[in-house]
Parts: C-alpha cells; structure tokens; sequence
C-alpha cells in the first residue's frame, strides 16, 4: 500500500501529481525544481542557486517521508545546459554525501524555466523502516 507525502516546507505540487509517495520501506520523489515553498515563483537565477533551493526542497520531502538525503539510492538529474555540469556537480556532492546511483542529462526545458531538476528513490529508516539500513538507520 503506498501513500503520498506532502509537506508546507517543499512547494507544492503544480500539477496532479505527490510531492513524493511512500511505498513499503521506499519513498519516491517527483521531480523538483527551484520553487520558493511559500510563494511557488522559481527561486535563483543560476544552476548553484538553483540546486540548493532543489536540494532544500528535496530535504524536505523526504524528511516529511521519514527519510533523509543521506539514505537516498538513487537520482535522476535533469540540466537545461550540460555546461552547468560542473557547477551543478559541485553543489550537488555538497548534499549527497553517500554518493547514490544517479543519472544526469541534458533537456531542452524544464518546467517554469527551471535550470535544474532532481527526483530521488530513498530508504524509509529507524523504527517503522527497513533492517537493512544499518545500525541506528545509517548506511
């Protein structure tokens, strides 16, 4: 049975669709772009702006979810220019610490001219989550 999460800390969805959904000992994120959770307009003008506000978000949600970036197994990145490559790289291992599985491309929009867009796959850990995650839910 799966359930959606939803948090006032992330901005909400701005279509029909979760901000994630919690399956089993799993939670799956939609993609998120640089949205302000309290006004919903696209926050920053760069990719490092960007991705920090997509990471906070993502932080979020998966708090809400019960989980954390650092029991993330998988992303998928989406730039709008493979030249943010580095850039985004760099902010991008600033929060993803445990190095999960990821693919990153290049697409020629994202919504509401977003630079940068990340959904995540992440482990449900601690008291109602899975054994496997280690002692006290590490990794």
């Amino acid at each position: 049975m799966s359930s959606s999460i939803h948090t006032d800390r992330a901005p909400a969805a701005i279509g029909p669709y979760s901000q994630a959904v919690r399956t089993g000992n799993f939670v799956f994120t939609s993609g998120q772009i640089p949205l302000d959770p309290e006004t919903g307009a696209l926050w920053g003008e760069t990719i490092a702006q960007q991705t920090h506000r997509v990471c906070q978000n993502l932080e979020a949600i998966l708090a809400a979810a019960g989980s954390s970036l650092k029991h993330v197994l998988k992303t998928v990145c989406y730039l709008r220019d493979m030249q943010d490559f580095a850039e985004f790289n760099q902010i991008y291992g600033q929060y993803f610490t445990g190095k999960p599985a990821r693919s990153c491309v290049a697409v020629r929009e994202l919504p509401k001219g977003a630079l940068v867009e990340i959904e995540v796959i992440a482990e449900i850990c601690g008291e109602n989550g899975m054994q496997g995650c280690g002692k006290d839910g590490a990794r």
